[in-house]
This record gives structure tokens, sequence and C-alpha cells, in this order.
């Protein structure tokens, strides 16, 4: 139930879903009483001045008149509509210069404020909150993702960080954290293939990146050695995957369906079941496995050299096979951890949790290792620029900039969620 206030004084409850407000005697609220009829603008007002109508739990006001109606200070035109807020006040014939009465809006950017209105909660995410959002010029709806930088979790220490976040009209420019050693996809390349010991190194931090990751709700989608990064060219050194260009947070239904990411890397649900039922994080663990196998291995498990299907086929069929003379050094332990991450159905592929369970990496030396380095990272301090960087003119730091393309927004910040510190 809502009401209506007169200025002059009075309160009226509106318990229906419409209510038509003019001069003519028909209407639901009549203007007629004798304070109005004083009034020096009273035969400006149209028989039909203005409604007000509920959509759901949304109250809208449309203006029905030839002389004009105003919503807090802003003429809504003739056949318009315009969302009402808590106090709203409502003007006819001419604009009113009256202050606006608090309502109960969150405490949001002038740019969104001006454009939007919050009209109340229809999700609750990992991260934060989603919430219908009415565009007062159109009334149109939209959703409004929220995310508390200060609720979001710590950063991981084997994730890339964004230091800084500019834009200009044209651009944005992300600033990101830097890493000496390259690209894990070139230090295989270098090397052919890596030895059992530093493979393992690297994959006991590859898998506690995205144990982080899908405890945080999110899902990479394209983990493959080019998103792998290397802390020094040292044999020895952190790992930090990077290129959240595909990640998804995760829905409550904790399904996705769309197709994205490098095929080579892409698990069988993701050709066979995208389209329907869609698939979960298990996604990863499927490149994961991709990932472990061409670490140890030195090449890609499918591909159209080993194999006269093409590579969806061999993906969806699980088909792939150990070449004796590339594998004759590697563990049996390895190979089985490569098997139980391939397994075409998803409910039965080996999770982070239990891939870090494995034989394989119950190696306390290993984790020894590994953990005092993901230690030094997060103990690291960031000291303040010393000198003035150089920017191009007019680069100032990133404001919300709603007049901008949503979409690009959207896809840089999911690029980027798991950065925000």
């Amino acid at each position: 139930m809502g009401f209506v206030r007169e200025v002059s004084g009075g309160i009226r409850d509106c318990v229906e879903n419409q209510y038509i407000f003019g001069r003519d005697s028909a209407c639901d609220y009549s203007l007629t009483n004798a304070i109005v009829r004083r009034s020096a603008h009273f035969r400006t007002y149209s028989k039909k001045h203005f409604r007000i109508f509920r959509d759901e739990n949304l109250v809208y006001v449309e203006d029905l008149s030839g002389n004009g109606t105003w919503v807090d200070d802003e003429k809504i035109g003739n056949g318009k509509q315009r969302l009402l807020s808590n106090n709203s006040v409502i003007a006819l014939a001419e604009q009113k210069h009256q202050d606006k009465m608090g309502d109960d809006q969150p405490n949001l950017p002038l740019e969104f404020s001006k454009k939007y209105h919050i009209a109340r909660k229809i999700g609750t995410g990992v991260c934060g909150e989603v919430k219908l959002a009415i565009e007062k010029e159109t009334c149109k709806k939209v959703a409004l993702k929220t995310i508390n930088k200060h609720d979001f979790p710590s950063i991981g220490p084997c994730l890339i960080k964004t230091e800084d976040f500019y834009q200009t009209e044209d651009s944005y420019y992300i600033v990101l954290e830097y890493v000496e050693g390259g690209e894990l996809f070139g230090r295989i390349k270098a090397k052919k293939q890596l030895e059992e010991e530093i493979a393992k190194l690297y994959f006991y931090q590859m898998l506690k990146a995205v144990e982080y990751l899908h405890n945080n709700g999110i899902i990479h989608r394209d983990l493959k050695p080019e998103n792998v990064l290397l802390a020094s060219h040292d044999d020895i050194c952190l790992i930090k995957i990077t290129d959240f260009n595909q990640s998804k947070i995760l829905e409550e239904s904790s399904l996705m369906k769309t197709l994205c990411g490098t095929p080579t890397y892409l698990a069988p649900e993701v050709f066979t079941h995208a389209a329907t039922v869609g698939y979960t994080k298990a996604v990863d663990y499927w490149s994961l496995g991709v990932l472990l196998f061409i670490c140890l291995g030195g090449y890609p498990p499918f591909n159209t050299e080993c194999s006269t299907m093409s590579v969806r086929e061999q993906i969806i069929n699980g088909h792939y096979r150990f070449i004796p003379s590339q594998w004759k050094k590697v563990s049996n332990e390895a190979k089985d951890l490569i098997k139980k991450l391939l397994v075409v159905d998803p409910e039965k592929r080996l999770s982070v949790e239990d891939a870090l369970a494995h034989p394989w990496l119950n190696d306390d030396e290993m984790r020894n290792t590994a953990n005092q380095l993901m230690q030094l990272q997060t103990s690291k301090v960031l000291l303040p620029h010393t000198g003035q960087p150089t920017i191009p003119e007019k680069l100032e730091k990133a404001p919300i900039d709603l007049n901008g393309t949503l979409d690009k927004l959207e896809n840089m910040f999911l690029k980027n969620l798991l950065l925000v510190q």
C-alpha cells in the first residue's frame, strides 16, 4: 500500500493498482477542493492530468496533461512515464521549486543517481547483490550488480593483481602486476617438457589458485599455459594465473551455458551440454588435467597429429595417449592423476580438493617450497610510487562512467573481479 500526501496537508491511502488525478469529478482524485480552486493555476490543470499506477512492486506516474507534470522538478512530458520513489513531489502545470524530501535510495555515485532509481533487491551473489534499477528517462528496467570491495576476500598469492585502473574517453588503462618469468607456454616450449619435480611444484600452485577461485564462487574457464605466468626465470618460482577474460561468477544453479575458452583445453561437457543443461566448475578440473599433461609430456593430449579424429571428437570421447618416448621418465603416479582429471563424465572427474590429496602431490619437500613461495608473496609490502608516471593527457583515476558502454564495464569488471583490493 502507498499513500498520497498533499503539500497543503492531509494523507490519503492508495490501495488500488491505478489512480487518475485531474479536475474531472470522475477522476479517482478530483482536484476540486477549495484550496485548489483558489489557486491561480487551477484552470491550467487538465480534466485528466496524470495517473499513478503500479507494476508489480514499482509505482509510476504518467503525464496525461496538456500543460505538463513535473516529478521532483523534472518535466515528464505528455504520454511519458516516470518511476516514483519515496517522497517524490509531483507538481502540476508549472515547475515548483520545492525542496526535495529524503528517500530510501542507497548512497550511490551522483552520475548513477541522476540516471537511475533503485527499486529493490532481486538477488544475492557470492560477492555482492543484484538490484532492480529503473532508468528515469525511459522507465527501462536494468539490473545493477554491486560488489563491495571491502567485503571481497583478500587476493590469493597465485593470482595476478591489479595495481591501478584509469580511463580516458576512449580507453581503459588497467595496471597489472608484472612478473619477470613470462608464460608457462614459453617455458615448456624452450625446455620441450618440464622435469617432473618442477611440473609438480607448478601444478600444486595451480591447484591452490583454482581452489581459491572456486571457494570464492568463480570459474576461470580458460586455463591454459599462456594464462599461467612465472614470477622469475628460475625453475623454482611462484606461478601466477592471469587473464580472467572468460571468468564467470557462479550462479545459484552453479551451471553455465556459454561456449567460451580455448578449444584444446575445453571439457567435453562444454561441447555436449552447453546449450542444454550447462556445465559447472568441473570444466576447470579438466583444463588442469590438460595443463599437467602438457607440462609433463610436452604436447597437448588432444591434437590432430596423433589422431585422425578432430580435436572436438577426441575431447568428447576422452581419446588421448601417452607417447612412450615422451613419457618414459614420468612416474605412474603422475599419469594416474592425469587420467583421473581427464574423465569425460564431470561427476566422476577428480576435484581440486581430491587432486591436492592425490599421492603424487603427497610430497612434503615440494609443499614446503611452494608454501614458502606463496607466503613470501603475501608478506610483501608494496612501496609507494617515487615518481610521476607518464600518462596520456586527460587521463584520470577512473570514476564510474555510466555514459560508457555497460558491456565493456561488465567485461572489464568480471575480468578483474578477484583483483579488487
